[in-house]
């Protein structure tokens, strides 16, 4: 589980610099940017915050994710 003061501080880094970049902790094992859909998978309990991670998740819709996330 991600702490929530962990999860306090961080934010989508693509959408960070121009906007609020404010996350949603998605079934304990997601991260999903409210401004651009990105979706940052949480493996053993760390938050994989690469863009070109959360590029690979932008269009599958949040039901549709698969938990535990691959990798």
């Amino acid at each position: 589980m991600v702490s929530q003061e962990l999860l306090d501080i961080l934010r989508c880094p693509a959408c960070v610099r121009e906007k609020d970049g404010l996350l949603d902790y998605y079934k304990e094992t997601w991260l999903i940017c409210q401004d651009c859909s990105r979706k940052y998978p949480i493996r053993e309990d760390i938050p994989v915050m690469l863009i070109d991670e959360g590029d690979k998740w932008i269009q599958v819709k949040a039901e549709d994710l698969p938990i535990p996330p691959p990798g």
